[in-house]
């Protein structure tokens, strides 16, 4: 029997490759997000959605009635949570309380998407039994959005991932590969952070992990990124060689240097031996994809 899935966070970088995805197993997907979607609907219905509107929301999932609940929007921009935290409160945490109140509704299995921002970077590398310490308002909101989920009485997944590294099939979000890219090929000097590292994610690997874990409804919290560690500025190195273009534009800067209204963890290095085991989780080289 055809299962259905509702996808929140449709019109994003992580939304598309999630859509792409599940309609291309045996689901029947509904996507939502906000404002017109910015993918053509092929197999799937598209639902604009304002997720912070607790009776939109409890009105569409009562409509569609979902097996499943992918919650992948968010504000996920760290320094616009810091500089509008009401805004950040509102739609990562609250928001995800109206889809849980909904999905309890009609029992639905609870996937959310959530950050390796919920850890200091002090103390890692981090598996799933880490204890999380954010430092960023960004982080807060995502933690307390966590437990929520640990509260949901049905079951619930929590996917956290870390610096996701993709193109977006429509739109013009931005990450860190395709920003560095655009600068290099424009001949645009950049300062890339040298003193943080992460285990970068492509977008295609996350996508395929949410999948693992929806399709066996696994439940518990599980660390899904690359397997390669990185600062962005070793990223922004090698996309310079790969491509060919002008390393010398590339500056390398301490985070004290470089001024973010809000503070980053340092390293954040997730485990991800327990979605290998579990899900069957393979992440490609990120050197390989760059």
């Amino acid at each position: 029997m055809q299962r259905k899935v509702l996808i929140t966070g449709a019109n994003g970088l992580l939304g598309q490759y999630l859509l792409q995805q599940f309609s291309a197993e045996d689901f029947d997907v509904v996507a939502t997000g906000k404002g017109a979607a910015r993918m053509r609907p092929a197999s799937w219905t598209y639902v604009p959605l304002d997720i912070t509107d607790a009776i939109a929301v409890t009105d569409l999932v009562l409509k569609e009635r979902p097996d499943i609940i992918i919650h992948a929007a968010a504000i996920t921009q760290v320094d616009q949570a810091e500089i509008n935290p009401i805004e950040c409160w509102n739609v990562n945490v609250t928001a995800t309380r109206f889809l849980l109140d909904a999905a309890k509704a009609v029992n639905a299995y609870f996937l959310y998407v959530s950050t390796d921002f919920v850890f200091s970077g002090n103390d890692g590398p981090y598996d799933e039994t880490a204890l999380p310490d954010p430092v960023n308002y960004y982080g807060s909101s995502k933690l307390a959005a966590e437990k929520a989920v640990m509260d949901y009485p049905g079951e619930w997944c929590i996917v956290r991932t870390v610096l996701v590294l993709g193109n977006a099939i429509e739109g013009t979000r931005s990450t860190l590969a395709s920003w560095v890219l655009n600068a290099l090929k424009t001949h645009q000097p950049i300062k890339v952070v040298s003193d943080q590292l992460r285990t970068p994610t492509l977008v295609h690997d996350l996508a395929r992990g949410i999948l693992l874990a929806a399709q066996q409804k696994a439940q518990g919290i599980f660390h899904i990124s690359g397997k390669d560690a990185a600062s962005p500025y070793e990223i922004a190195v090698f996309i310079a060689k790969r491509h060919h273009l002008d390393q010398i534009l590339i500056t390398p800067v301490t985070e004290k240097e470089f001024t973010q209204p809000a503070k980053r963890p340092r390293e954040t290095i997730f485990v991800i031996e327990k979605a290998k085991r579990e899900l069957g989780y393979a992440p490609q080289s990120l050197w390989d994809f760059l």
